[in-house]
Order: C-alpha cells, then sequence, then structure tokens
C-alpha cells in the first residue's frame, strides 16, 4: 500500500515535505496513485502538533496563529482532469489517543456570548472521549476528517481571493492569503496560497461529520491529477461545531480513489457531494433515540420578530440548550463544548413564515450515570 508518513514529534514546517497549509495549484504532489487503490496518509491535528497533554489555555499564546489545518499530501491522482469527478471513499480512519478542544475569544457561532478562555483535554480510547474538564460526559467515537479537498485552478485562486476580499470590504470575515507560517515558504505560493480556514468550491474545511469510514465524498477537478490532500481529523462533532472546534486531534487515513470522466463538467456541479451507504448501520452515528431537545425561533432578545432567519432562529436554539445543560450543573463553558462536540443543529421547519424553527438535539447517552 502507498503511503504518506509523518514524523508526529515533528510539526509541519519542520518537515514541509509531508503537506502544507495552503491550497494552491502550484504545491507538488508528494505521490501519484491510480484509481481504486488504497492509500495510507498520516495527519497532524489542526493545530500542528501545538497543543499537548497537560497544556494551560495561557500557553496557547505563543502558538503560531497562522499554521492552522496542516494537511497531508497533494496526490496526484492519475488521469484526472479538469471537469472530472473525484470521489474519495475513507475506506479507515484512527485517532491518535490524544484531542483537545478549545473556546477562544472573538471565535465561534456564539462568539458576541463567549469571552471565556477554556481548554479541555480528551483521552480517546475504547470508543469514547473523556476528559477532567467535562467530568461525567462520554462522547462517543466518530472520527472523521474535517478537511478533504483538491488543488484550486489558477483563474479560481485570483477568483476566491478577490470574492473573500469583497466579503471583508462588506463588514464580513475572511482570512486573506497571509505568507506567515505557510508552508511551502516558498514565493509566490506564501503570499499568494488561500487559507484553510473556510470551504470552498475545491472542498476544504467544511467539517462534516457524516464523513466517518465508508463515506465518499465528490469533489469537482480543477487541475490535473486533482491534488488531494487531507487532515484536521476530529474525533467526534455535532452538526455545527459551534464553539469553533470539535475534539482536534491526528489521525491515520486510508482512502481509496473514483475517478468520474467529464461528470462534474457535463452536469455543471459547483459543490462536492457526499454519500455514506452504512450511515443507519451505525447507531452511535445515526440520529439519537433518546434525546432531549431545545428549539430556537428568529426572535431577538428585545422582542424583534425578524422573518426567515434561520441563523437566528439556530443561535436561540444554542442558547437554550446552554441553559438546559446549566440547569443539570455544567457550567457555560463546559456546555458551550458539550453543544460542539454533541449536539446536532437541525431545520426542523423552514416555510412556516414569519418563525422557521431550529432545533438542537442533544444525546442522553453521552452522560454517565451511576
Amino acid at each position: 500500500m502507498k503511503s504518506i508518513r509523518i514524523d508526529r514529534n515533528k510539526r509541519l514546517r519542520d518537515d514541509p515535505g509531508t503537506g502544507h497549509n495552503r491550497w494552491h495549484p502550484d504545491i507538488e504532489p508528494l505521490l501519484e496513485v491510480e484509481p481504486g487503490e488504497d492509500v495510507l496518509l498520516e495527519t497532524r491535528d489542526a493545530s500542528d502538533g501545538q497543543v499537548l497533554p497537560g497544556m494551560t489555555f495561557a500557553d496557547l499564546a505563543s502558538h503560531d496563529r497562522k499554521a492552522g489545518h496542516p494537511l497531508t499530501g497533494p496526490l496526484f491522482v492519475a488521469g484526472a482532469r479538469p471537469g472530472d469527478l473525484l470521489e474519495i471513499e475513507f475506506v479507515e480512519l484512527i485517532a491518535q489517543p490524544h484531542g483537545w478542544t478549545v473556546i477562544r475569544p472573538g471565535a465561534g457561532f456564539l462568539r458576541d456570548v463567549f469571552d471565556a478562555s477554556f481548554l479541555a483535554h480528551w483521552r480517546l480510547a475504547d470508543g469514547f472521549a473523556r476528559s477532567p474538564q467535562i467530568p461525567g460526559v462520554r462522547i462517543p467515537e466518530g472520527v472523521f476528517m474535517g478537511t478533504a479537498g483538491v488543488a484550486p485552478s489558477h483563474e479560481q485562486l485570483v477568483r476566491w481571493t478577490a470574492r473573500e476580499a469583497d466579503v471583508v470590504r462588506r463588514g464580513g470575515i475572511a482570512l486573506p492569503p497571509d505568507a506567515q507560517d505557510a508552508v511551502p515558504a516558498r514565493e509566490p505560493i506564501a503570499s499568494t496560497g488561500l487559507r484553510t480556514m473556510p470551504p470552498r468550491e475545491n472542498g476544504g474545511n467544511a467539517d462534516i461529520r457524516q464523513l466517518t469510514r465508508g463515506a465518499r465524498l465528490q469533489i469537482p477537478v480543477n487541475v490535473d491529477g486533482a491534488l488531494f490532500s487531507l487532515g484536521d481529523a476530529h474525533y467526534a462533532q455535532g452538526d455545527s461545531e459551534c464553539c469553533i472546534t470539535a475534539i482536534e486531534t491526528g489521525a491515520t487515513a486510508v482512502v481509496r480513489f473514483r475517478l468520474l470522466p467529464g461528470e462534474a463538467k457535463r452536469n455543471g456541479m459547483r459543490f462536492p457531494r457526499f454519500s455514506h451507504p452504512g450511515w443507519f448501520a451505525a447507531p452511535q452515528w445515526a440520529a439519537p433515540h433518546n434525546f432531549v431537545a431545545t428549539t430556537g425561533l428568529p426572535i431577538r432578545e428585545d422582542g424583534t420578530q425578524e422573518c426567515e432567519d434561520l441563523t437566528l432562529a439556530a443561535r436561540n436554539a444554542l442558547l437554550e440548550m446552554i441553559q438546559l445543560l446549566g440547569e443539570r450543573g455544567f457550567s457555560r463553558e463546559q456546555a458551550y463544548v458539550i453543544c460542539s462536540l454533541a449536539v446536532d443543529l437541525r431545520i426542523s421547519n423552514a416555510v412556516d413564515l414569519p418563525n422557521v424553527t431550529v432545533s438542537a438535539l442533544l444525546p442522553e447517552a453521552i452522560f454517565e450515570r451511576d
């Protein structure tokens, strides 16, 4: 089996021949693979190995902030051409024994509510994650790769950089290209490569928790060979990853590729698709049977009624769930992390205007009781 292995005692910057942390079409592939063959890829965690067991939140202040999402790759998939559709099957996913979750001031879905600094370490063993920072909770294993994608074309690189700069000009949030902590460090890749924070049409950091073992991800090919990479493994996550981190960990992935020639161009496909033939055969990943749920409507705290605002409804559902967890004895920070790791946001109603409804589902099975 072909493979890319890494030295887990080294960060990506000290072992740049194993991956990259920017998207760019000129990053040279590390390995050529054939459709149908299995390939083993070892990955670093989202912090590039900077969060170690026993660290406190204060220790994070000295970390490189622009080195996130180190990816293993790229892989050159023989025969892949622009306009093709690349299917990636996640044959096996094995997490490392340590994981972490952090709340950072100014980040996350509820960043205007939480200015707390909180770091939880997780022991990953026997199919569950447990943390001394959140006692009484065990999160079932549902490991997946938070980031998986292919290289953009040169035209996409220019266009996507411009559109994200426009988002910033209009008051939104986006991270522009930045050479600081970039791997590869050579120009022009370092200063023009796309940051790995947002997902885009080429895949990337979509954090789709259903992409577990057996899942199949389909991405339109933009350059010859596709240039596929992955990283940012999550041991477990709820739909939304609301506090901005899941249970972050390193992992080993075995993937297999299939090419559908011309399929993306023929169908005018813009965004990735995915499937999971065995999803409902895995109860720990399916919708919980024993759960408690809160709901949210698009009504502001001052009573102002908004119409058709799913974001506001989701926010209210999460705030209600944090309140519920507080009633069970958890601190607000612990509750926020539990929501990020185990609570699923569901659109229950998008048509009964003005009050669209979002529900937040919490599986009761995560709680360890006497």
